[in-house]
């Protein structure tokens, strides 16, 4: 194995320890929100969505090494880039939910609804983060396969967590009027 396939390696086993860190930080909130009442909604999707997540960080490395995917330089900068753009994004949306957060859907509409940092433009900006995430990852070093499996894959998974989670959000008539306009995914551009 070269180098770049080394520190590839090197960066999917970080992306996943910090996804172990995110999951400690959810078990905190979700125990601080069941102490003020908040349950978590049953979703049926919720362990494809691990399978998911967790199949794109062993399959990229993975498809790297057994069928030899080169580092194409144009395409590593550019899933990088994209990488750390939705990295930022993603820990921005956890800063905005504050106590909110958690990597379960959480009835938690009686703290209120957030409508600051990314939640202004769009519904569910935290799935835009990950999806692109989890997309970059395996282009970093071109397991194209593995980007296209796993994106599809990913894609229905969030078609179903989006519904679990809008079932609840819209019950709030604060929450439909103030987020219910707004984009779901992708920001409408020169538009409020």
């Amino acid at each position: 194995m070269g180098l770049s396939t080394w520190l590839y390696l090197l960066l999917v086993a970080s992306v996943a320890a910090v996804r172990l860190v995110e999951l400690s930080v959810s078990r905190r909130r979700q125990r601080a929100l069941a102490l003020r009442g908040v349950t978590a909604v049953r979703e049926r999707s919720f362990r494809w969505m691990v399978l998911v997540h967790a199949g794109v960080l062993l399959c990229s490395p993975l498809e790297v090494i057994v069928l030899r995917r080169p580092l194409i330089p144009l395409l590593a900068i550019t899933s990088g880039v994209l990488l750390l753009l939705a990295t930022a994004l993603r820990w921005w949306v956890i800063g905005s939910l504050a106590a909110h957060w958690s990597v379960h859907v959480m009835d938690s509409l009686e703290l209120g609804v957030v409508t600051t940092g990314p939640y202004r433009w769009l519904r569910h900006p935290n799935y835009l983060a990950v999806f692109v995430e989890l997309e970059a990852v395996p282009l970093l070093h071109s397991a194209w396969l593995t980007a296209l499996l796993g994106g599809l894959a990913h894609a229905w998974v969030l078609r179903h967590r989006i519904q679990t989670e809008e079932l609840v959000l819209m019950r709030s008539a604060e929450y439909r009027a103030s987020m219910g306009p707004k984009p779901r995914l992708v920001p409408r551009i020169g538009r409020p």
